[in-house]
Parts: C-alpha cells; sequence; structure tokens
C-alpha cells in the first residue's frame, strides 16, 4: 500500500503541477502576448493620429465618426486597403488580439473623443505629441480587464475541461499504480511469507522465480539460502548422529566389558586392559579430531610455521609406521626429490596430515597391498601424490571424502574403520598453509591423494 500511496501521491502532485503552469501560462504568457501585440500596434497608430490632427487641427473631425476611427486602425495594418467598403464601418476581423477594440481616443485635456468607452483605471496611456505639445492621448484597456461574460464563461469551461481531465488522470494513474504494486509487490508478499517459514525453521520453503530482473535474482539469492540452509541442517543433524553412533560403540564394549568383569565372567587379564585401553584411546581420538575440527571452524587452530624440509617430514612419519604396515602386509615405495622441499609450515601439524593419511591406508587397503608416495616440484608449489592399492572407491563417493563423519561404501568400511573425520581435518591443515587437496581413483585400483604446498622461497 505504501508503494501505491507513493506513486499515486506522485502523479497527483504531478497532475496538480501541470494545471498551475497551464493556468499561469495562459493568464500570464498568452495575455501578456496579446497585450504586447496591442501595445505593437498603438506604436503604428500613434504616427497616424499626429498626421490626422495636423490635417484637421483638432479632433472634432473623429468625433461621432467611427468609420474614419476604423480607418486610422485599419492603416496600421499595411496589408488592408482603406478604401474598401468595410474600412468605413467596422474594423477587420484579421485582428485576432482585440486590439481595436480596446484603444481609446482622448483630447489634451483626457476627455474622451471616441474609441473603447468603458476605459479602466489600469489602461496604459500614451501621449500623442505635435511640436512637443500633448495634442491627445491614446489609451489601451489590457485584455484581462475587458474579459465578457462569454469569455469568463470559457474560462470556466476550460478550468472544467483541466479539472476532468486531471480527475481522469488520477484515475488512470491510480489504476496503472494498482498494477505496477501488484507486480511488484506480489513477489515480494510471497517472498516475505516464505521468509517468516525460513526463519521458522521450515528449510524446505522456496519461491517461484518468475522474472529475471531484480525481484527475481533476489528470489533466486532466496532459494539458494533456503537451500543452504537445509543442507547446513541436514549436515548438523547427521553430525549429531554420526557422534552419537561414534561415541556409542566404544562406550558400550567399555561398559559391557566392565560389566562381565564385576559380574565376575570376564577375567582382568592384560588382555582385557589392552581391549579396555584400545577402546579409550578411540575415544581419545575421536575426542580430539573433534576438538581439532571445532578450532578449525573458528579460525582458532594454532600454527607456529618456519621454513621446514617436508621430505625428511615425510620420510620420519613413514619410518614410524613401517612395522604396522609390515604387519598387515603392505608395502610402501617412497619417491623423493634430490633436493630439499622447503615450504613454511608448521611441523606438527604437518605430521598430524601425513599420519592421518597413513592410518586411513592401513584402514582401507586390502592385505597384500601397497602404498606409493611421490614428490616432484610444479611451478611454485610442491604436490605430494599418495596411491594406495584395492579396494577403490566409486566416482560418486570422491568429492564427499573430505565431509565429516563421510565413510564411502562398504569395501571400503572395514569394521576397523575410523569415524570419518581424518580427510576433514587434512584439508582444514592443508587449506591453512595456503595448499589445496583432491581426491581420485589411483591407478594401482585404490585412492589417489593428491596436496599442493607452496614452496618456500627461502
Amino acid at each position: 500500500m505504501k508503494l501505491f500511496y507513493a506513486m499515486l501521491t506522485t502523479a497527483v502532485a504531478v497532475i496538480l503541477a501541470m494545471s498551475v503552469v497551464a493556468r499561469v501560462s495562459f493568464t500570464h504568457d498568452f495575455l501578456g502576448y496579446l497585450n504586447e501585440q496591442a501595445q505593437g500596434r498603438m506604436e503604428e497608430l500613434m504616427p497616424r493620429l499626429e498626421q490626422s490632427y495636423r490635417e484637421h487641427g483638432s479632433w472634432e473631425f473623429i468625433k461621432e465618426n467611427p468609420g474614419i476611427w476604423y480607418s486610422l486602425l485599419r492603416s496600421t495594418r499595411p496589408e488592408l486597403d482603406p478604401d474598401t467598403p468595410s474600412s468605413k464601418s467596422s474594423p477587420s476581423g484579421s485582428d485576432l488580439t482585440g486590439a481595436h477594440l480596446r484603444f481609446t481616443l482622448l483630447d489634451a485635456d483626457r476627455k474622451y473623443v471616441i474609441g473603447f468607452r468603458d476605459m479602466q483605471a489600469d489602461a496604459l496611456p500614451r501621449p500623442i505629441m505635435r511640436d512637443g505639445t500633448i495634442i491627445g492621448w491614446v489609451a489601451l484597456t489590457p485584455f484581462e480587464s475587458v474579459i465578457t461574460a462569454i469569455d469568463q464563461r470559457f474560462q470556466h469551461k476550460q478550468w472544467l475541461a483541466h479539472l476532468l481531465i486531471g480527475l481522469v488522470s488520477i484515475l488512470f494513474t491510480g489504476f496503472i499504480a494498482i498494477k505496477i504494486a501488484n507486480v511488484l509487490l506480489s513477489p515480494l508478499t510471497r517472498l516475505a511469507k516464505a521468509t517468516h517459514r525460513l526463519a521458522g525453521g521450515d528449510y524446505t520453503t522456496r519461491v517461484e522465480v518468475a522474472t529475471q530482473d531484480e525481484v527475481g535474482r533476489l528470489s533466486a539469492d532466496f532459494n539458494q539460502l533456503a537451500l543452504t540452509l537445509e543442507r547446513n541442517e541436514r549436515m548438523r543433524r547427521n553430525f549429531m548422529a554420526d557422534v552419537s553412533h561414534e561415541l556409542r560403540t566404544p562406550l558400550g564394549i567399555l561398559n559391557g566389558q566392565l560389566e562381565a568383569i564385576e559380574d565376575g565372567l570376564l577375567e582382568p587379564s592384560m588382555d582385557t586392559v589392552k581391549s579396555l585401553q584400545s577402546e579409550v584411546a578411540t575415544l581419545n581420538k575421536l575426542v580430539n579430531d573433534l576438538y581439532d575440527l571445532s578450532l578449525a571452524d573458528v579460525g582458532a587452530l594454532t600454527y607456529r610455521k618456519a621454513d621446514i624440509d617436508i621430505g625428511s617430514l615425510l620420510r620420519t612419519s613413514l619410518q614410524s609406521y613401517e612395522e604396522t604396515y609390515r604387519e598387515n602386509g603392505l608395502a610402501v615405495t617412497l619417491d623423493l626429490p634430490q633436493q630439499a622441499m622447503l615450504v613454511h609450515a608448521d611441523a606438527g601439524r604437518l605430521q598430524q596430515l601425513f599420519k592421518n593419511i597413513l592410518e586411513n591406508t592401513l584402514r582401507y587397503t586390502d592385505s597384500g597391498g601397497r602404498l606409493q608416495v611421490a614428490c616432484r616440484r610444479e611451478q611454485h608449489h610442491w604436490l605430494l601424490q599418495f596411491d594406495d592399492s584395492t579396494p577403490g572407491t566409486t566416482p560418486e563417493a570422491l568429492p564427499r571424502l573430505f565431509e565429516r563423519f563421510f565413510r564411502a561404501d562398504a569395501s571400503r568400511n572395514r569394521a576397523n574403520g575410523g569415524a570419518g573425520l581424518g580427510l576433514a581435518i587434512c584439508q582444514h591443515i592443508v587449506e591453512a598453509h595456503e595448499g589445496s587437496i583432491s581426491a581420485d581413483a589411483s591407478a594401482l585400483g585404490g585412492l589417489r591423494l593428491s596436496i599442493w604446498l607452496p614452496a618456500s622461497l627461502a
């Protein structure tokens, strides 16, 4: 409604302004034009009157003789013939300004001689001179002072016509304003209602994108916002479900073993203690990973960067897993360049990165397989590639490997698999070092993880 009233008020103001301007133009400019034309004719008349006075010696020759008066008036128009019969009786109808009807001739004492009898007080007198002496006066009554009843009726009709046109224009403008307001406000109203539903938690809310203008783009942005909120809400629910599941499993094992020991069904042997310690370690790693992810989300994960050799760091990480890989029947090959692979990074975080990748390969690679690690320089970055053997993962799952709690199909979802947080942490660490990480199918039949880290300028 505000838009409608604003448009209607603007239209009414414009119409009123146009009416006022038209009225002022008529009364000032048009009537002023008529008066200026009459003054010009008066300037043409003055010499003729002075010449006639010289010839007759007084104004007696013209008194009560309108034929001569009109002849003198007409003589100011050279295109007319003063000898025509009409010149002796009435002025020519060609004088559209009506000036001949508003001239009054006065003698030197300003007494009426001939012409317009109802001379008004606002008449403009001009002296007629002969040898420096005033012999008479010609007065011009302004046009607006002699408007007749017919003229007043004409003006009244003009005002009525202006009023009618104004009312029709206002009605038409109001109709157009309603249409425009509906066109503009209908999608905004729908958008406002959808916003209320979205704010109430209905993330499936969408609005129709009917146009390609600003309102259409706003609707498209709203739909994108709703889609993002819906996806985030779904991820939040999945996250809570996954966390609950990951915590429930080791806690259930711990609770069951402790109850069995309490009931005397299980001996508190070293194997039992190691089993309990294993579940506690699983819980501890899950909590630590969740804590790291929470810090990474708010940008509070600390990094103490320095120029380090990631080649040496990678060798150290592989050596720490050498025995574990051998016990699981996995072979490891490492291909590093001869020169130092300097990067400006946090050594501890990169060790955490390599540890997560090596554990991921350890969990999801069949016994008898292998891990191939290769590093090389690509322009201003160091490229580290980790290729493991079968089993692989589906192409659809590759883009989601870095999502929290996501684990691929059953072929890579072992009973001893992790919580699905390791690769998500790896992505945060790599991006914090202004690098990138991606997952692809490996030529060995498993998974290839590619990591680009900026090379140090040192």
